[in-house]
């Protein structure tokens, strides 16, 4: 192989990957927004449970309720963020994108959300 090839290559391996297309950026952007506002409702959901909710007669199932829907709206926010930069450094090094637990966990939070409010419910 002549010298230049060889350098050619060698300088090839050097150079940065080509920009992103900037509109899988975004999209990944708008997901993680997306995730965010989920967060905010479920935030303002326990907020409005805790102060708006009179009290019921299981004593602590408003606290229970509105705290669970704050938790999750917690672990969604890191979640997503979390989710964000992972998929952000998959698509710039060129590997596959990483799965999403945020799904499952959201599904499970709000299952969870729900039965403590029905109980509430039905116990008053």
């Amino acid at each position: 192989m002549p010298a230049s090839e060889a350098h050619a290559e060698g300088s090839a391996a050097a150079q940065p990957a080509a920009e992103l297309d900037y509109r899988f950026t975004l999209a990944n952007e708008r997901t993680f927004l997306a995730w965010i506002r989920t967060a905010l409702g479920l935030l303002a959901g326990g907020v409005a449970v805790h102060t708006l909710v009179e009290p019921l007669r299981m004593h602590g199932m408003r606290t229970a309720i509105a705290m669970s829907a704050i938790v999750l709206a917690v672990v969604l926010s890191a979640g997503a963020y979390r989710q964000w930069r992972a998929v952000g450094r998959a698509m710039r090094t060129g590997l596959p994108l990483p799965a999403n637990a945020l799904v499952p966990i959201l599904a499970a939070g709000v299952a969870l959300v729900s039965a403590l409010a029905v109980i509430g419910v039905l116990r008053s």
